[in-house]
């Protein structure tokens, strides 16, 4: 694996990834969504467009969901990240407020993903379901965002494996993150604080 860094690349699905979109697609159409947001990247149109199949949902995409622009990072691997960019690596994973490769800060993808997907959720009905397809940082920053957890605080929360997903519910005191880096389907919670 090279653990090349995309960003905002626009990269199509590779066949594995197909299979992989297919799988989760499957999986998510039993939650019975009732609304699909997506990235416009080719990769998470692709991904939506297996879920929209299953489901006969439209997808909505928005370019809002792309994935953070890293600059001159994109299309380096990590290796090279570190070898010519090793300060502002190291700065970043420390939970800095970094421009990798000079490009976007993770505050300002929160800043223009999190609206999106609570626009969306506040038109679904009741106990409805929305699936949102993007890519790892963003996910990960908007659902900081959306728990209002501080940005430095961010990366604990790990990242995405490719087609696993997130389940955030609204509880009395806001949002709350059910499962992280899910690839089966969810179960039910049943604990004091419900």
């Amino acid at each position: 694996m090279e653990r090349r860094f995309q960003g905002s690349t626009d990269i199509e699905l590779t066949g594995t990834g197909v299979a992989q979109a297919r799988r989760a697609a499957r999986l998510l159409a039993s939650m019975r969504p009732d609304a699909i947001v997506a990235s416009d990247l080719s990769r998470a149109r692709a991904t939506a467009a297996e879920l929209t199949a299953v489901t006969g949902l439209a997808a909505s995409h928005h370019a809002e969901l792309r994935e953070t622009y890293a600059g001159v990072w994109q299309g380096l691997t990590h290796d090279e990240i570190i070898e010519r960019f090793g300060e502002q690596y190291a700065a970043w994973k420390r939970g800095e407020p970094v421009r990798r490769g000079g490009g976007e800060l993770e505050s300002e993808v929160a800043d223009r993903a999190a609206p999106v997907v609570l626009s969306h959720a506040e038109k679904l009905p009741d106990d409805g379901t929305l699936v949102v397809v993007s890519h790892g940082g963003t996910i990960r920053t908007t659902i900081g965002r959306l728990l209002g957890l501080e940005a430095s605080s961010w990366e604990a929360l790990g990242g995405l494996s490719n087609c696993c997903w997130s389940v955030l519910g609204e509880g009395a005191r806001g949002w709350r993150l059910m499962e992280h880096n899910a690839g089966t389907l969810p179960e039910p919670v049943l604990g004091d604080d419900d």
